[in-house]
């Protein structure tokens, strides 16, 4: 039976379609495990961490992008930059400045202003070319 179906696939497929099942890549469960259900077991988790706290307050951990390199020390508040602190803040939302006077914006806000607007419009313009 076997066979008489991969006679009549041979049959069917050309060369180009046969190499691609044939290189189909499939993963099969590790020998001597038994298949688990959904979530697996708590040992499956993520590894706790061996690092010591005292590495884990002094360096960055998990931020090196090179071979060779080393995790970054953390520096000292005064030794940051000034715009970092400032990344986290609310920024206005495109109504507010649409009730505030554009001329009286500062530049900051008058280029988030801009984007935000821009934005809205592009949005409109294809929701009502979408009903169309």
């Amino acid at each position: 039976m076997a066979m008489c179906q991969i006679k009549s696939l041979s049959s069917i497929m050309t060369t180009k379609d046969a190499v691609t099942v044939v290189a189909r890549r499939t993963f099969a469960a590790a020998a001597g495990k038994a298949k688990k259900g959904k979530g697996g077991s708590a040992a499956d988790g993520p590894k706790a961490s061996m690092l010591s706290k005292e590495v884990k307050s002094s360096t960055v951990v998990g931020a090196n992008i090179l071979k060779d390199g080393a995790d970054p020390k953390v520096l000292p508040d005064s030794e940051c930059p000034d715009w970092l602190w400032h990344l986290l803040d609310k920024r206005t939302a495109l109504s507010e400045l649409r009730r505030k006077n554009i001329e009286t914006l500062p530049y900051e806000d008058l280029k988030r202003f801009v984007k935000l607007d821009t934005r809205a419009r592009i949005r409109e313009n294809n929701s009502e070319k979408a009903k169309n």
